[in-house]
Parts: structure tokens; C-alpha cells; sequence
């Protein structure tokens, strides 16, 4: 059997599940957390330093590696691990969330989509059938069915998009040549909780290896995302991996752990990076900011990672200040280290029946980014990506 998810222990006063997940490429223990390498690289690291940090598994976009640099130019290479060179696990995105981060370049039909490239304005037709083929060649050990991430308002309009990912789920199963492969199917239907029950009923009576949870952390509330994903979990298998997408913050990882979820994927540790933003176990903090200018010390005393063993607060300022590159690597190593210690910590409390005070305890101290500025950058990035 080339794919196997095991359920090793849960928490008796939450939902919260140890794991292991068995791939092709090896063995993910989760809960866990995926960094995003959209166009096969972690921006500014190399396969070796994430291995280094912990990393057990990575994200690809099949949507982006065909644009550039082109599906044949992977195959030839012998498949995306040997291309990016990276022995490890690989789950890929089909590409349905840029229905919704690019919906401006995008015309939707019961076919497929006509995407208008964000980079050279070329027209291109993806259809479900296409996206599973485009996957297979790219050889990822986890492949995502392509859906339809809802961008209305309304329940009728959420609805149809919803349905309409049902029916793409029915023929990206039927188009899967590749048994080596897992195909995980993925849930939808807005902040609806009737149309999640029913997305998650459905795809359960499909009979995927895995499911995820698309079309959350999209500019809801938190309690409302929090809401919605209980509704969501308790309709899907208990024994298989439960995978939600682009999810990110310590806070967020904590709380929807505690909901059952196994997986995580988001480019919010490395991309709040690049821009100075730290995390520590207070919250996050900017480097960029003047307070930090004569700090002989380590931007996160209790940490052990490469840049707060090695640098300073006040060279680590320094360098953003300059818009030196070593800024940005330095401080991906941080947040990535940040995030990867907070899921092995996670899932040794699991293991250990401490998760409910870890979790207490880690959030006490923990300083969140307000929920008006969170939703307020968030709708910044998502604008951001939709290029007009």
C-alpha cells in the first residue's frame, strides 16, 4: 500500500489527533504544517536548510509549474522531487484557489476554466481531467482534486460553485491513472453550515484518502472560520486525513488542532518574513521598527534557531533597513523554525495528554494581530494577488 494515515492518539478533552501519515516519499507525522513552495522553492531557502529546520513534507501549485516552467520541462527532469531536488514528501494544489485569488483573469464553466496567465496574458483551458493529468506527471505523492473556491456573497451563489466542485471531485476521481498517487477531495460551501455538512457528506460518500477544507481564512471572523470548520469536521471520516488550506498562524494552528485538523498549509510564516515581521512566543513583532535598532540580543531570546543563535536584534534591523537579502533568509529561518518546533510541540502534547494546558499556556502570553488588522491584511494580500 503506497498511502496510509494511522491515528495514534487523541486528546480526550478535544478533537485533537496524533498521527502519521504514510507516503511514496516517506513518513509525515501530524499533526504538521506545509510551507509553500508554489513555484517548487521555498522562497530564499534551499532543500537542505528545510530539512535542517524540520520540514517533513512541501507544497506545490500545479497551476503555477505549468505556466512556468512548464510541465515537460519537470517530466523531462525526471518528475518535481528531482527537479527541486527534494527526497521528501510532496503535496500539490490543483490550482482552484486561483478561481478566487485571480477571479478577475478567470471565466468559470461546467467544463472548465479559461484562465487568462498572469504572466504574459496567454489564454489556457484547465479542466479537471487536465489538472489530475498535469499532477500525475508532475508525480506529487498527494494530489488535490480541482475545485471551485466561492467568491459570492450568497447562498445561491455559493451553492453552485459548491455543486459544481462536487461534479469536478466525480471526474478527477474517474480520470486518476496513478494508484500511487493519493487524491484528496476538497470540501467547500462558504460560511454556510448546511452547505458544509452537505459538501463534507458528499465527499465522504466518495471515498477519497483524504479530504480538505478549502474556502476558510478567506476575510471571515475567526470565530466564524473556528464555527464553520467544527460543523465542517464532524462530517468527515475519522479515519482518514483531514487537511486545511491556508491556515498559518500559531493562534489559528492551536485552535483548529484542537478541532480535529491533521494538516496545514500557508505562505503566511515566510511571507510576513520577508516584510520583518517575526513570530515569538508574545505574538509577532517588526524588526523594521526603531526599538529594535540598538538591541544587542537575540530577536527571540528562547529561541534556537540559526538567526537568534548567530545575530543580533540590532544587525537583524540593520539588514531590513538596508533591504539587504540576507534579511529575508534570515528571518524565513526564524518563523519557519517558529512554526515546525510549534507542530512537533503540538503533537508531542498529544501524544503526552498535556494538549489542553500546552495550548492554554502557549496562547496566555500570546498577542494575536487584532482581528480588525488581521482581516484588513488579509483582504490587502487577497487584492494584491488579483491582478486587473
Amino acid at each position: 500500500m503506497f498511502h496510509r494515515f494511522e491515528v495514534v492518539k487523541t486528546c480526550p478533552q478535544t478533537k485533537a489527533r496524533a498521527g502519521v501519515l504514510t507516503t511514496p516519499h516517506g513518513i509525515v507525522p501530524t499533526p504538521v504544517f506545509l510551507p509553500v513552495g508554489s513555484q517548487g522553492t521555498i522562497k530564499t531557502l534551499t532543500p537542505d536548510e528545510l530539512k535542517y529546520l524540520g520540514v517533513t513534507i512541501l507544497l506545490g501549485n500545479a497551476y503555477h509549474l505549468y505556466l512556468r516552467p512548464g510541465i515537460e520541462v519537470i517530466e523531462q527532469s525526471g518528475g518535481l522531487h528531482r527537479f527541486i531536488s527534494w527526497d521528501g514528501p510532496i503535496l500539490t494544489d490543483s490550482g482552484g484557489y486561483q478561481l478566487f485569488s485571480l477571479a478577475s483573469l478567470c471565466r468559470v464553466s461546467e467544463q472548465g476554466v479559461v484562465f487568462t496567465s498572469h504572466i504574459d496574458g496567454s489564454e489556457h483551458f484547465l479542466t479537471p481531467e487536465l489538472m489530475i493529468q498535469l499532477q500525475e506527471r508532475l508525480g506529487s505523492d498527494i494530489m488535490m482534486t480541482f475545485d471551485q473556491c466561492p467568491y459570492g456573497e450568497t447562498v445561491t451563489e455559493v451553492r453552485e460553485a459548491m455543486e459544481r466542485t462536487h461534479r469536478w471531485a466525480q471526474r478527477c476521481q474517474r480520470s486518476q491513472q496513478r494508484k500511487d498517487q493519493a487524491l484528496y477531495g476538497i470540501v467547500q460551501g462558504g460560511i454556510f453550515p448546511q452547505l458544509r455538512q452537505e459538501s463534507a457528506k458528499l465527499l465522504a460518500s466518495l471515498g477519497f484518502p483524504g479530504y480538505a477544507i478549502g474556502g476558510l481564512s478567506l476575510g471571515e471572523t475567526k470565530q466564524v472560520m473556528l464555527t464553520i470548520l467544527a460543523e465542517t469536521t464532524a462530517y468527515l471520516p475519522e479515519d482518514k486525513p483531514r487537511y486545511l488550506m491556508g491556515v498559518g498562524s500559531p493562534e489559528d494552528l492551536l485552535e483548529c488542532v484542537a478541532l480535529g485538523i491533521d494538516i496545514f498549509d500557508s505562505a503566511l510564516p515566510t511571507r510576513i518574513a520577508r516584510n520583518g515581521a517575526l513570530l515569538t512566543p508574545q505574538g509577532r513583532v517588526n524588526i523594521r521598527n526603531s526599538c529594535w535598532r540598538m538591541q544587542d540580543r537575540a530577536p527571540d531570546w528562547g529561541c534556537n534557531c540559526y538567526t537568534c543563535r548567530t545575530f543580533s536584534a540590532a544587525y537583524l534591523h540593520h539588514l531590513f533597513k538596508c533591504e539587504e537579502l540576507l534579511a529575508y533568509r534570515l528571518a524565513t529561518i526564524h518563523n519557519l523554525h517558529f512554526i515546525i518546533r510549534l507542530m512537533e510541540q503540538i503533537r508531542e502534547a498529544i501524544l503526552s495528554g498535556t494538549f489542553t494546558s500546552f495550548k492554554d499556556e502557549f496562547l496566555a502570553p500570546y498577542h494575536s494581530t487584532s482581528e480588525e488588522v488581521r482581516l484588513t491584511q488579509k483582504r490587502k494580500w487577497l487584492a494584491s494577488r488579483s491582478i486587473t
